[in-house]
């Protein structure tokens, strides 16, 4: 801390964040990709589609928002690709929602939560729900010194050992890429990445999250079994329903541990 001649002080970085970890959290912004996977959360939550969105009107992003006990909560999907019509699934679209959402509403805490593909010879079952302590890339293989690093991505999620403890979640590495299946060499950077469950969008949320210093959780429910011997997409239709609705309950146990507490709290 350095002392100026106007006799004011200095604030350093980690005075500023122990302030903010000290405040109680208001604002929490979920990041899901599929408004299949958020549907029942928004029900549950009694949250309102926003008509009046902040985000560019060239975009098909969907915005609900409501408040929850002391919590405004936000919920924003990519929705769907305006050429094809399906879920704007991957990192891209994660990476803008992130964005933009961090720029229009100031968010105190992201949670990223969503299905993920699960490893058995980690421990991994259908239907259980992982809080994600780290989320690296998989298929961003660049072997270059310092950009084999950068492209691995490796960052941790914002720790919650009190959350953990409280809940007994299971907790675990995410591996992100933009791919469903698993072909031999994201299979060696999954392995090498020590990842418990695989996703689409999370490395990437924290990607962007990390930037803005904006603390973020991630829960994934586990809809397939990756080293499995069935197909993964089969399972993933399959358990699709049954999984989300699992996930809404255990993402609501954390919201209402979450509410009334600082981020230092968790």
């Amino acid at each position: 801390m350095a002392a100026h001649g106007d006799g004011f002080s200095e604030v350093s970085m980690e005075d500023l964040m122990g302030q903010v970890e000290n405040r109680q959290i208001s604002t929490i912004v979920f990041i899901i990709a599929m408004q299949k996977e958020a549907q029942p959360l928004i029900n549950r939550l009694r949250l309102v589609k926003d008509v009046n969105s902040p985000f560019p009107k060239e975009v098909t992003w969907v915005l609900f928002n409501g408040m929850y006990k002391d919590l405004n909560i936000s919920i924003v999907c990519p929705g769907k690709d305006s050429t094809l019509g399906v879920d704007s699934v991957g990192t891209v679209p994660a990476s803008l929602v992130t964005y933009a959402s961090i720029q229009a509403m100031k968010p105190d805490l992201i949670i990223n939560a969503g299905t993920a593909g699960g490893f058995k010879a980690k421990g991994a079952s259908i239907a259980d729900v992982y809080i994600v302590s780290s989320a690296a890339f998989h298929d961003r293989r660049i072997p270059v010194p310092g950009l084999d690093l950068y492209g691995v991505g490796m960052r941790k999620a914002f720790p919650t050992p009190n959350l953990i403890k409280e809940l007994n979640l299971k907790v675990g590495r995410l591996s992100t890429g933009d791919s469903m299946d698993m072909p031999p060499h994201d299979k060696d950077s999954i392995t090498a990445n020590d990842a418990t469950v695989k996703d689409m969008e999370g490395a990437a949320v924290v990607y962007v999250a990390d930037i803005f210093k904006v603390p973020t959780i991630l829960l994934k429910g586990v809809t397939d079994i990756v080293d499995g011997n069935r197909p993964t997409s089969e399972e993933f239709l399959e358990n699709l329903a049954a999984v989300t609705a699992k996930l809404d309950e255990s993402v609501t146990k954390v919201i209402d541990f979450i509410n009334g507490k600082c981020l230092s709290d968790l």
